[in-house]
């Protein structure tokens, strides 16, 4: 992959992303977004010249043009080749009598709203970065999108009920991603979301399974595996496919 862009890499997973591509030498560019990057974020931009740190505050979508206008400079010719989703919010456990409207709405507009008006933004850059790898099969060498989804927003799987404003949201995403994917497979570019696993992050919590840079290793090994036959689906860090 020559570009990636990355939301939410200030922390967590999206840290955890940036640091897995610096020491593995996977791209060329990395577009590192957030509201107020790390000292961690700032250190490996300082290490590593193929980090540029971006200010994005997805919540503010009429800034999403600056945003695309800065990509497209640092991309030149050659597209965006990558377009992961990871900003994200998360409201507590909340059964039916205790959920808020301010809640679904927080969760809404980032885990769903924002990932759907980013990559519209963005669009022009995958597209020009499908056409200039025209050569390559489908997939995050050509152009991809990867939205950041969760197990939770799982209909199918879901047996606990509650989690109102993050499971709706994640659902919502999931909906996006089969759309996307139908609609933007005429201009080859691959559309998935992705579950990361219960990962031990802020979001997380400390009593989860998996440490982030094993979650990490496993979504960039799924995501170079994804092909043509992937579009559209929703899968696990380790590539299994789970149900809508």
């Amino acid at each position: 992959m020559k570009s990636v862009l990355i939301t939410g890499a200030n922390r967590g997973l999206g840290l955890g992303m940036v640091r897995y591509l610096v020491k593995q030498n996977k791209a060329d560019k990395i577009f590192a977004t957030c509201r107020k990057p790390s000292e961690e974020l700032e250190k490996l931009a300082q290490e590593s010249q193929n980090v540029q740190i971006l200010h994005l505050d997805v919540t503010n979508i009429q800034g999403y043009g600056d945003l695309s206008s800065q990509i497209a400079q640092g991309v030149g010719n050659n597209g965006l080749n990558l377009l992961i989703n990871n900003a994200g919010v998360a409201t507590k456990f909340t059964k039916i009598h205790m959920v808020k409207a301010e809640q679904l709405i927080d969760n809404l507009t980032i885990n769903t709203v924002a990932p759907i008006m980013l990559t519209k933004s963005l669009l022009p850059l995958l597209k020009q970065a499908a056409e200039a790898n025209s050569g390559k099969p489908l997939g995050a060498a050509r152009a991809a999108v990867i939205n950041m989804s969760s197990v939770l927003g799982s209909i199918a799987q879901n047996d606990q009920g509650g989690f109102y404003p993050y499971r709706c949201s994640k659902a919502a995403l999931n909906a996006a991603t089969k759309s996307m994917s139908i609609d933007l497979k005429k201009d080859a570019i691959l559309v998935a979301s992705m579950h990361p696993g219960w990962v031990k992050t802020d979001m997380g919590g400390k009593g989860a399974p998996l440490d982030v840079d094993t979650a990490v290793s496993g979504i960039f090994e799924t995501i170079e595996k994804l092909g043509e036959a992937d579009t559209g689906k929703f899968v696990q860090y380790d590539g299994s496919e789970l149900p809508w």
